[in-house]
Formats: C-alpha cells, structure tokens, sequence
C-alpha cells in the first residue's frame, strides 16, 4: 500500500481535537451563540477551508463538542457512581454528579445560562450519542422495554437541561427535588 497515509485517521483525530480545544476556550469567554467559525478558525490557528474539512457546519462541530465532553463527563460520572449498587440511589447520585460536573466546567457551564439561547439544551436534546449514554445508563438499573427506557432517557436528559438552566435553591433543595419526582418515576 504505498503512499496510503496510515495515520490519516489519527492526524484527522488530533487536528479534530485542537479545534474542539480552541473552540472550548472560545465558550468559556463568549456567549456560546455568538462564537462563530472565523472565531474558532482564528483560534484554533487554522483556516477556514481546513475548520471546514473536519467541521461542515457551527451544528456539525457543536455537536461534535457536545458529544466529546459528555463521553468524558460520563466516564467521570460512572467511576463516582461505581461503588452504589442501589438502583435508585445510583440514579440520584449519577443525576446530581452529573449536575455538579456541568456546573464545574466553565466551558460545559456556558452552554447552559438561563439568560442565553438554551444552544446547550437543543444541542443536547437532539444528541444520539447523550441519548446512547443515558439509555444505556438506564438500561444497567434493571431490565425495561426499549421503548420505556426511550422515553425515560429522553425526559431525564430534559430534566437535567432544565436543572441546568433552572437549578434548585441550593444543592439540598435540587437533590431532594430530584429524590421526590425524578427518581420515583425512573426507578420505580
């Protein structure tokens, strides 16, 4: 096979990333809305031909960002949660980490401001890779039917964007807010 490029698909990886890297520095000083991908390009220090190649469009990379920081936010999320074998409790902790770890990144954090357009949200509503990761989730808390299991990934990730956007009082009010109407419903 000569002059088949055998690391094309890691330089693609790395090139991908140095983007999503510059891109998150850009969401954590910026209205994420406002960031465009001359601004990202800039940052990134490429052009926009090259943005382009690995990035169609703004939805093509937010998604692409969206999606590579819940992989490592859940990976976070199920080593805190690993030691709880109680279905019920296991769920409360993954949804209040889960919170917690949003809320600690700047960069997460900014998508989700109640003052600007709910991009966090719709992104994350419309993600197949967060829908995977929650079902999936789910799925491990006992046996369901695909289809309740869903609906159920589909209204807890609604939840959490709208804790996000909307929290409770303070930590004690949003997990007891949790505990009363979230867990009785998904882990009955």
């Amino acid at each position: 096979m000569s002059g088949h490029d055998w690391l094309g698909s890691q330089r693609a990886e790395a090139a991908s990333d140095r983007i999503l890297d510059a891109a998150t520095e850009l969401f954590v000083q910026h209205d994420v809305s406002t960031v465009g991908m001359n601004d990202i390009a800039r940052a990134a220090g490429c052009s926009r031909a090259t943005l382009y190649r690995y990035f169609d469009s703004r939805d093509a990379l937010y998604r692409s960002y969206v999606d590579r920081e819940a992989n490592r936010m859940y990976e976070k999320m199920i080593k805190l949660i690993s030691e709880i074998e109680d279905p019920r409790e296991r769920f409360l902790s993954a949804v209040v980490q889960c919170l917690e770890l949003v809320r600690q990144s700047p960069a997460l954090a900014a998508w989700f401001t109640p003052d600007d357009s709910p991009v966090g949200a719709t992104i994350a509503d419309q993600s197949m890779n967060i829908q995977s990761m929650v079902a999936g989730f789910l799925l491990s808390l006992g046996p369901q039917d695909a289809d309740t299991i869903d609906r159920r990934a589909r209204w807890v990730i609604r939840v959490l964007t709208s804790l996000l956007m909307l929290p409770g009082q303070d930590p004690a009010d949003e997990r007891a807010l949790i505990e009363e109407f979230v867990v009785p419903l998904v882990c009955p």
